[in-house]
């Protein structure tokens, strides 16, 4: 599968041994994502830097979602980094398929990141099975967004069946300390039900408009603190940003356009680069 896929974010094929077996590809000096994260705990990456591993990550599943290509083991430590810890690329396709309609039943990934249409809280029939598609990958993509973010692993302290149980049940880590323009995107893409989740041309064009707007603030806007008043803006305050009315806010239950990137919210951000 790897031999077939060319992107910039997905790690290069050199070629593959039969005897032993074995693939080679590009050396990555930097390690994993998830060691990354490990290494500078208790700390976060900056949110620039967050930002940017997340939209590198999106364009990748992207490329794949559009040639057909379920990864379903997206999490941090398949996603590894160049030596100066500012590219990130997909690794790992051992659990890679073509997505086949109705075909898709076979339990795959980790737990800490697999969707919950993944899992069964109550026994199946005889020869019934649980049908998943390509958003299983956004489910997965949202986890590593909240760790990006929080620098924290979801369900922590939970072993793999209450993992399962609590994804199931529709239970989600807390995102009590996400800014608030982004929580709306969390909560789209981690959906209880995958029809309701975004497709990620929607995510890459959502945080790649996001982190230009940082960038542009950022170099016109000194450092200063940020208090919690400023975090919760009013909606009229806001200016359009493109593609945010193509993630839905679900945690109420209806529909409704992902808020806008205000300007001062936006210069928020600048402060903590």
């Amino acid at each position: 599968m790897l031999s077939r896929v060319k992107h910039d974010n997905i790690i290069q094929f050199m070629g593959a041994l039969v005897e032993p077996m074995m693939i080679i590809t590009e050396l990555m000096k930097g390690g994993t994502l998830q060691k990354f994260l490990w290494s500078i705990r208790p700390n976060c990456p900056d949110l620039k830097l967050s930002l940017s591993f997340a939209l590198e990550i999106s364009r990748a599943m992207e490329y794949l979602h559009q040639n057909r290509i379920i990864h379903r083991d997206l999490k941090p430590s398949n996603l590894l980094l160049t030596e100066d810890k500012k590219k990130i690329k997909l690794a790992d396709f051992g659990l890679a398929r073509e997505e086949v309609d109705d075909e898709m039943t076979t339990e795959a990934g980790t737990y800490r990141w697999m969707a919950p249409e993944l899992f069964s809280t109550e026994a199946l029939r005889v020869g019934e099975k649980k049908y998943y598609d390509h958003k299983v990958d956004v489910y997965s993509f949202s986890m590593i967004l909240w760790e990006l973010l929080t620098n924290n692993t979801p369900f922590k302290g939970r072993n793999n069946v209450l993992v399962a149980y609590a994804a199931a049940k529709n239970q989600r880590p807390s995102i009590d300390k996400i800014p608030v323009r982004i929580a709306p995107l969390l909560e789209s893409c981690w959906a209880e039900n995958s029809e309701d989740r975004p497709e990620f041309t929607q995510i890459t064009e959502f945080l790649g408009n996001l982190l230009q707007s940082i960038c542009q603030s950022a170099s016109t806007v000194p450092p200063r603190t940020l208090s919690e008043e400023e975090r919760s803006i009013d909606e009229e305050e806001t200016s359009d940003i493109p593609a945010s009315d193509c993630l839905m806010d679900r945690s109420n239950g209806t529909k409704k356009k992902l808020p806008s990137i205000c300007l001062r919210f936006i210069r928020c951000f600048g402060y903590c680069l």
